[in-house]
């Protein structure tokens, strides 16, 4: 699942592929890119960036324009070099940036639009992110006095939302509170700001080790490896996530699996590591 470690492995990849290059072709499905491309062509202007934003890609061309795409659930940008056979099919794609070295494919994502500098800045779901741990300027007291601002709202659906914290999805969600040994289903005003505290620094922890793009090659949504146990064995990645009846690899107590919140996401947690003794009223 495409969460802000993937988004900015995908932003490094690209930059280093098309960053300060020509652009030499465009293409895109959506009518709404196709539109700007006819009144402000992107062919002759030079990639001048590539950024992430919590789940949000941003591609800065000269002459004031950016690309933002988001990639919901099953997006992916891949890059390939000039002749190279996709891994996809050409249906599957949605935009294609061409340079005289690099061709950068985003398949299936859904979401994509053309915006300026100053509309960025305005933007109602670019504006309203929360703190990204995986920033340089990211200010983890911020994210914390964002979290205690949503009083009995349950931690884990807190973890969600993007405008408290950036970046986070329903895999860090389950991994972060099980390391922190947090109960997902804690409202926050019961928890105390040590415990918030401790949340932020594991969430940085954990998605700045899983942030290192590699050299080449398509980029995926999800690469497969993604780590939060610090265990090399591709079978033993990850604590509790995807792991419902399954031992705890701490205690032994089955993981447990239940949905949770507005939207249904399924959470897993460890009732003896997460301290789930005491159910909230």
């Amino acid at each position: 699942m495409p969460e802000g470690d993937t988004i900015h492995r995908t932003a490094a990849t690209l930059q280093r592929a098309i960053g300060r290059q020509l652009v030499t072709g465009f293409e895109s499905v959506f009518p709404a890119l196709t539109r700007v491309d006819a009144d402000r062509p992107l062919r002759g202007r030079v990639v001048e960036r590539v950024e992430a934003r919590g789940k949000h890609l941003l591609i800065w061309f000269s002459d004031d324009l950016i690309l933002r795409t988001h990639m919901r659930m099953n997006g992916s940008w891949h890059i390939y070099r000039p002749g190279e056979r996709w891994r996809r099919p050409h249906s599957d794609m949605r935009i294609l940036i061409e340079t005289a070295a690099m061709q950068a494919v985003a398949f299936t994502v859904p979401v994509a639009e053309f915006v300026t500098g100053r509309e960025l800045q305005r933007h109602d779901v670019i504006g309203g992110l929360g703190p990204d741990p995986l920033s340089d300027d990211f200010r983890a007291d911020e994210a914390v006095a964002r979290m205690r601002a949503q009083g009995g709202r349950e931690i884990a659906d807190v973890l969600l939302d993007q405008t408290v914290i950036a970046g986070l999805g329903n895999v860090f969600k389950a991994e972060v509170l099980f390391v922190a040994g947090v109960d997902p289903f804690a409202p926050v005003d019961r928890l105390t700001r040590e415990q918030l505290e401790h949340i932020v620094a594991v969430a940085a922890r954990l998605m700045r080790a899983n942030v290192g793009a590699g050299a080449g090659g398509p980029i995926t949504t999800w690469s497969g490896m993604r780590r939060t146990t610090g265990r090399d064995d591709p079978s033993a990645r990850l604590w509790v996530y995807g792991r419902a009846g399954r031992p705890c690899r701490r205690c032994g107590t089955p993981v447990s699996r239940r949905k949770q919140g507005l939207h249904a996401r399924g959470t897993y947690w460890c009732e003896r590591c997460q301290r789930t003794s005491a159910r909230y009223t």
